[in-house]
């Protein structure tokens, strides 16, 4: 059992890596707009509060979504993947304190290393299923020749409005001033570990799975 976040930009792919954690280690996706949607119709207490919040317009709080994940850790599981989740230093104390109360620990930060150009080349060419979520992408893996997604069949396929170079490069900027302080505050808590974020997507899962491994054993 590991608890770890994948760390990395917009398009790094720490969902598909997340996926494939799930599948191939039984570990429990934390994505926080998953959460988010599925709380706002739980009908418990904290789902309200996130209701209300959103109806309204406003932002959620790093309290109410420490509160989500606390839910979560309750529950139990074969290891947590932390995605998307903590985005600044603020979130990542309030993480830290979280996993102290429940009695676990963070096991490793993984950092998802891309090169810019290469970024924004892949995620400008990134359509996803409008079923299942599968992601495509016209260079590395096409839609398939029939038209339908590979994993469920579906037939719709989108892309986001915000995947263009533009908007890319804005929100690769937002993510260096407010989330790759990480980076540091992780190394210096010997939780740091980098792969190849531009590798195939097996390769990059191999690599995880080699970091999980060696710090399972150290």
């Amino acid at each position: 059992m590991a608890n770890i976040i994948l760390l990395g930009p917009p398009g790094a792919g720490k969902g598909t890596q997340a996926r494939l954690l799930v599948e191939n280690r039984g570990m429990v996706q934390l994505s926080t707009g998953d959460m988010l949607r599925a709380a706002q119709s739980s009908g418990t207490e904290m789902g309200r509060k996130v209701a209300a919040v959103m109806a309204a317009g406003q932002l959620v709080t790093d309290e109410i979504v420490i509160g989500l994940i606390g839910e979560k850790l309750a529950e139990g599981g074969s290891g947590f993947i932390f995605d998307g989740f903590p985005r600044t230093l603020a979130q990542a104390d309030a993480l830290d304190a979280l996993l102290k109360r429940s009695g676990q620990t963070l096991d490793a930060v993984v950092e998802m290393q891309v090169d810019d150009t290469a970024l924004v080349e892949r995620i400008t060419a990134r359509s996803t299923c409008g079923t299942c979520g599968e992601v495509y992408n016209d260079i590395s893996k096409p839609i398939p020749a029939d038209g339908k997604c590979s994993v469920c069949g579906g037939t719709e396929f989108k892309r986001r409005a915000d995947d263009n170079a533009e908007s890319l490069k804005q929100r690769l900027m937002e993510y260096y001033k407010k989330t790759s302080p990480l980076i540091g505050y992780y190394y210096h808590a010997n939780k740091l570990e980098a792969v190849d974020g531009l590798g195939e997507i097996a390769e990059i899962a191999d690599s995880i799975a080699a970091v999980l491994d060696r710090r399972a054993t150290s």
